[in-house]
């Protein structure tokens, strides 16, 4: 049986959630900033981040399960659980891994958030941004399109909107301290 849909389910998805779990992040740095709110009311763009943040966690399980199936490779489910234990590129697999297990912490303890002390729930959140960025090394190293300048030029540009969302916040919330 011909499961090269496998392989390009895997591909498509590992690109899409990029960009999905990039615009995700640049959200929520946004929806922290406290000028999120100019021209859209802060609940809009939290309920998008939340939105974005679950179909992200659907593909995601969309782009480890076409992994797993894919008989090109040797992948067990266990290897997408436990990082750096798989025979296939264990390393790079590792980080796709460890995202996925700091996503699931992050999913978790946000459902959890009401039973939860806000700090904890908040310090815990911040797991999130260490997900992304294993997940941008994840592409890097293991993706069989990571070199063209397409897929390239993809990473660029999602690490770009990250960076400038951070150096948003902390240069503003650093010119707006300087202000008080």
């Amino acid at each position: 049986m011909n499961q090269m849909w496998l392989w390009f389910l895997n591909r498509g998805t590992g690109v899409v959630l990029l960009g999905l779990m990039t615009l995700t992040v640049v959200l929520g740095i946004w929806t922290t900033t406290g000028r999120a709110g100019r021209g859209m009311p802060r609940f809009v763009t939290q309920q998008l981040h939340r939105n974005l943040s679950l179909v992200s966690a659907v593909l995601l399980v969309v782009h480890v399960a076409a992994a797993v199936l894919d008989s090109y490779v040797t992948i067990d489910w266990v290897d997408a659980i436990v990082p750096f234990i798989g025979s296939y590129k264990p390393l790079w697999l590792g980080f796709g891994t460890l995202a996925l297990d700091l996503i699931a912490v992050t999913i978790v303890t946000s459902l959890l958030r009401h039973r939860m002390n806000e700090r904890l729930w908040r310090g815990l959140h911040l797991l999130s941004y260490g997900a992304w960025g294993v997940s941008v090394v994840h592409g890097l190293g293991i993706g069989t399109d990571a070199l063209a300048p397409w897929s390239w030029w993809v990473t660029v540009l999602c690490v770009a909107a990250v960076a400038i969302a951070w150096t948003i916040r902390f240069v503003g919330g650093w010119v707006q301290g300087a202000k008080a």
